[in-house]
């Protein structure tokens, strides 16, 4: 069956959602493709719920914007819609007198970012906050918070679907062409291959967002085809009482923040993610790294039981620069491409979550 809409959006993950959202709030008849049976199965649902404040990020960086603009909408959002949050405040913590310099320069950054709340504390009011912590000194953040993810994927896709936009589930992107006679032009795999035409296409596949700005453009991806990298992180759950009321932080690693602690909105607690460079994805949990990721939390709660760490699950965030470099999210539209009415979003791991409305306003 052949039919064309005014805009399609390619992958139903929060980003995607919030764009569609965006769009048919603009007027537009909008469909949502998702090759997969349901909403956010894939980066979405595999993260640390967490609201972040928009501290690590360089200035100027579309990161350090769309974070801090993404707080304020999704925390506004999240009230309006009554959807499970807390803004709980985060703690960062240097575990030794080498890592207190960088506190500093966290702070330093995050006010260059336009984040201008945090707190350096020491050790006796970091013990205040999380008596469970150690801590030779910290970074107190107010405006870091979580969030169920999954109920505010459910509210921007009713008000998707509320506004005329339609979820197309098992809908696979299997080629097409961009720029035909004003358009762009999709086929799709689904219970039936279609053809779809379209005025305006946004791809926000997530981890697969490279592979299809390459079957649309054939020949013509040499000229923008970032190289994308995988990090695969585990979480942990932790069984039993949960140690702290609030996010606790390491100083941050290459790749990533380091192994976190993140309280859910049930009370309980999870640990995670580390940072291992993969080739492909794979959600396959390794339990083989069990003692080293436990050595590392021990660094800031050394009241940790390993028997209570329990594999959890794992996610993967697509990175455009390797191990030891800091890569910004990439939205490629008309400026970069020449292509009219096509947005690309790569790049989109942490913030994204939190960017999510705000990057929905970008595009």
């Amino acid at each position: 069956m052949d039919y064309s809409v005014d805009a399609i959006v390619v992958g139903a993950g929060v980003v995607g959602l919030a764009v569609a959202r965006e769009l048919v709030r603009a007027g537009h008849e909008t469909v949502l493709l998702e090759r997969a049976d349901a909403i956010g199965t894939e980066s979405s649902s595999r993260n640390s719920e967490v609201i972040h404040a928009g501290i690590y990020y360089p200035p100027n960086s579309l990161k350090a914007r769309l974070c801090v603009r993404g707080k304020k909408l999704l925390y506004r959002y999240a009230q309006e819609h009554h959807i499970d949050h807390r803004q709980s405040g985060k703690l960062i913590v240097a575990s030794s007198d080498a890592e207190v310099a960088k506190l500093s320069a966290i702070r330093a950054r995050a006010e260059a970012a336009g984040v201008h709340d945090l707190r350096v504390i020491d050790s006796a009011e970091a013990a205040e906050l999380e008596p469970d912590v150690r801590a030779v000194a910290g970074v107190y953040s107010p405006s870091t918070g979580i969030v169920d993810s999954h109920q505010l994927m459910l509210a921007l896709q009713g008000e998707f679907e509320a506004g005329g936009g339609m979820i197309a589930f098992h809908s696979e992107v299997a080629g097409g062409r961009l720029a035909v006679n004003g358009g762009h032009v999709l086929q799709v795999r689904g219970e039936e291959d279609t053809e779809i035409g379209c005025r305006i296409l946004v791809n926000a596949a997530g981890l697969a967002a490279n592979a299809i700005w390459e079957q649309l453009c054939g020949d013509r991806a040499t000229e923008f085809r970032p190289q994308q990298y995988y990090a695969k992180g585990h979480y942990y759950s932790y069984s039993g009482r949960a140690p702290f009321s609030r996010p606790v932080y390491p100083v941050p690693e290459d790749g990533g923040l380091g192994i976190h602690a993140t309280p859910d909105l049930g009370g309980q607690i999870r640990f995670g993610p580390d940072v291992r460079w993969v080739d492909d994805v794979d959600y396959s949990f390794d339990d083989s790294a069990r003692d080293a990721f436990a050595d590392a939390i021990r660094r800031y709660y050394p009241a940790l039981d390993d028997a209570r760490l329990q594999p959890g699950y794992t996610g993967i965030r697509t990175k455009l620069a390797g191990p030891g470099t800091a890569s910004d999210f990439v939205v490629h539209s008309e400026a970069q491409s020449g292509i009219a009415n096509y947005v690309g979003l790569h790049g989109i791991e942490s913030p994204g979550l939190t960017a999510s409305l705000a990057i929905a306003e970008v595009v």
